[in-house]
C-alpha cells in the first residue's frame, strides 16, 4: 500500500475535531465511521476500546492510530482527524496527541491490515509530513498530504 487514498477518502478528513479526551475522540471517530460504513457507532467504539485495552495506539510524536478489525466491514476504511487541542492518550512517549488516523479493516484483512498500518505509521512518523499536517489550512490540503505522502516517497 503506497497510497493512503486506497482506504482514505477526501470526505474522511476532519481538519479541526474538538474533543476533550480519548473517550470523546473514540465516540466522534465511531460516529464518523458509522456514517460512512453503515456499521453501528456502538460496534466501532467497542472495537476501538477493546484494541486500546491491549496497549495504547498512541505511538509518539503527538500521533495515534486507533485501529481494529470489525465484523461486517467489507473494505478497509480510514479516517484522519487533526485535533483542535491535543489530548492525553497514554502514548508511548507520554506526549499528548493531536494527529489521529483511524483504521478499520474487515476481520479477514490479515496482511492487508498490517500493510495499511505500516503505511499510516510511516506517513505520520515522518517529521516533515507531521509538521505539514499540523500546518495545513484545510481539509483538502490535509487530504492531499495524506494521499500523496507515500507516493512521493516511493518515486
Amino acid at each position: 500500500m503506497n497510497d493512503l487514498s486506497q482506504f482514505l477518502a477526501a470526505d474522511s478528513v476532519d481538519a479541526a475535531m474538538t474533543v476533550s479526551n480519548k473517550k470523546g475522540l473514540f465516540q466522534q471517530l465511531g460516529a464518523a465511521a458509522a456514517r460512512q460504513t453503515g456499521l453501528p457507532t456502538k460496534t466501532i467504539v467497542a472495537a476501538l476500546n477493546d484494541r486500546e485495552r491491549l496497549g495504547s495506539t498512541g505511538f509518539g510524536g503527538g500521533t495515534a492510530i486507533p485501529h481494529s478489525k470489525i465484523e461486517g466491514l467489507d473494505r478497509m476504511f480510514g479516517y484522519f482527524a487533526r485535533l483542535s487541542t491535543p489530548i492525553e492518550f497514554q502514548a508511548v512517549d507520554e506526549l499528548p496527541v493531536d494527529l489521529v488516523f483511524l483504521l478499520l479493516s474487515p476481520v479477514d484483512a490479515g496482511a492487508d491490515h498490517l500493510k495499511a498500518l505500516a503505511s499510516v505509521s510511516r506517513t505520520l512518523r515522518d517529521r516533515t509530513t507531521a509538521a505539514k499536517l499540523r500546518g495545513a489550512r484545510s481539509r483538502d490540503a490535509l487530504f492531499a498530504l495524506l494521499a500523496g505522502a507515500e507516493t512521493r516517497d516511493a518515486a
